[in-house]
């Protein structure tokens, strides 16, 4: 399936008004901050962190992570675009040498806007608190914040298995290259909204028994954890880590909200697959 599979809207050029920009710390990303900045500046754009059109973020995709995680409640506004800078940027279709390129771009190209599903959590508490509504860009993992995580695992409500391990890992299409892919994962294209559920070593032995196997499901299922004895869970929500305590489920499923990539110029999913992890 190629790329056109995806929600795509053509953008014409100076549609692009505002601008943030995210930036690792390190020399080579200061400087490059620098650049864009008085570059995008000197054509007449605007430096706006609270209501960008376009927010840049130069480094790796932590950096990226940290953007998004800044502007999640601006997603139907703001757009994304990555210069990369580090040894891995799967997000970012920008290298260092190209800052001259990508501002000529920003201001006198129309681009496309790419959207990718992305995941939500539900943490629902025992005292009928209000529940967490969360968004992952990559992934969600579960853990309990005491030791082995014992919960049962439900998909629409029925259900499928009880798990014993380390954690569940939950990730979007475009996380499934993270986390994900070191668990033994399957790489899902961002073209079909789905969410992938692989676990972080299970128990399997004569008395406990788990699928084993990644399991990816389609935007209208929703997986439930539901927690067996500890009601204690850390959640990594992407590079975000937190314990919820009192939990009486937590549900995962595609999230309506997506994020969008401003794309200046072709770089298909496989190619980015095949570039950041065979060269």
């Amino acid at each position: 399936m190629s790329d056109s599979a995806l929600h795509i809207r053509n953008v014409p050029a100076g549609s692009l008004k505002k601008f943030a920009i995210e930036y690792k710390d390190d020399p080579l990303s200061s400087e490059l901050h620098r650049q864009i900045l008085d570059q995008l500046k000197a054509k007449q754009m605007i430096y706006d962190e609270n209501e960008p059109d376009l927010v840049i973020s130069i480094g790796g995709d932590g950096t990226l992570l940290h953007a998004f995680h800044t502007y999640t409640h601006r997603l139907n506004t703001t757009a994304f675009v990555g210069v990369h800078t580090g040894h891995l940027g799967f997000y970012a279709d920008w290298t260092s040498g190209e800052v001259d390129g990508l501002v000529e771009a920003i201001i006198g190209k129309s681009f496309d806007l790419v959207e990718y599903p992305l995941l939500h959590i539900g943490v629902h508490y025992s005292d009928n608190a209000k529940p967490d509504d969360l968004l992952a860009l990559n992934e969600c993992t579960v853990r309990s914040a005491s030791g082995l995580l014992v919960a049962d695992v439900l998909i629409k409500g029925e259900k499928f298995e009880s798990f014993r391990g380390d954690g569940l890992c939950f990730s979007t299409p475009t996380g499934s290259t993270a986390y994900n892919k070191g668990l033994s994962g399957a790489l899902v294209h961002p073209s079909l909204p789905s969410i992938q559920l692989t676990e972080i070593a299970s128990i399997n032995n004569r008395v406990f028994r788990t699928v084993g196997s990644p399991l990816i499901l389609p935007q209208h299922h929703r997986c439930q954890v539901m927690p067996v004895a500890d009601r204690a869970f850390t959640l990594s929500v992407d590079h975000l880590s937190r314990v919820h305590e009192d939990v009486k489920k937590i549900e995962f499923g595609v999230a309506e909200e997506r994020i969008r990539f401003a794309r200046f110029r072709p770089f298909p999913f496989w190619r980015r697959v095949r570039d950041s992890f065979i060269g």
